[in-house]
C-alpha cells in the first residue's frame, strides 16, 4: 500500500484543514469498511443528492439519522425480540449498525423518509451568493476621453 505525505497541503494552504483532513482520512482507513447495511448515493439535480439505505427489519423509531461536526450520522438499533420465536434461518440481518457520511460545505439534509425497507435521505447544496460565480464588468475610458487621447496623438 502506498503512504501520501499530506504535509505539503498543509504547509501551502490556509482554511483546507477539513479537507486535508478528510483525504488524510480515506488514504488512512482500514480497507475493510464494514459493507452493512447497503446504501446508494445518487445525484438527483445539479445541486440534489439522495441517499438511500436498506433497513430492511427496522422501523421508524429504531433508527436515527443526526448531522453532527459535518458529518451525516445514519445509525439502527433494533429492539429486543421477546416473542420467543424459533428461527430455522434467520437471513435478515437486524444487527445495530452505524454509517458516517461526510457532508461537503453548504449540503444540507432537507428530509428523511422511511419506506418499504428503504430509508431515503434528501440532501441538497445551497452555495451562498457570495460564493456564486459571478461576471466583473471591464471599464474602458469613455467617449468623450478616447476622442481626447486621439486628438492629442494625431
Amino acid at each position: 500500500m502506498r503512504n501520501f505525505d499530506l504535509s505539503p497541503l498543509y504547509r501551502a494552504t490556509v482554511g483546507f484543514d477539513r479537507v486535508a483532513d478528510m483525504m488524510d482520512r480515506a488514504l488512512t482507513s482500514d480497507l475493510a469498511q464494514p459493507t452493512y447495511p447497503p446504501y446508494n448515493i445518487e445525484k438527483t439535480d445539479e445541486n440534489a443528492y439522495r441517499i438511500s439505505i436498506a433497513v430492511a427489519g427496522f422501523g421508524s423509531d429504531e433508527l436515527s439519522v443526526e448531522l453532527k461536526d459535518g458529518a451525516l450520522i445514519v445509525t439502527g438499533r433494533k429492539a429486543e425480540d421477546d416473542s420467543g420465536r424459533t428461527y430455522l434461518h434467520r437471513g435478515i440481518a437486524t444487527r445495530a449498525f452505524e454509517r458516517r457520511f461526510a457532508l461537503a460545505d453548504h449540503v444540507k439534509v432537507t428530509g428523511a423518509t422511511h419506506e418499504d425497507g428503504m430509508l431515503h435521505l434528501d440532501l441538497v447544496r445551497e452555495v451562498p451568493e457570495a460564493l456564486k460565480p459571478r461576471r466583473i464588468e471591464i471599464a474602458g475610458p469613455t467617449k468623450s476621453e478616447a476622442k481626447q487621447v486621439e486628438t492629442v496623438d494625431a
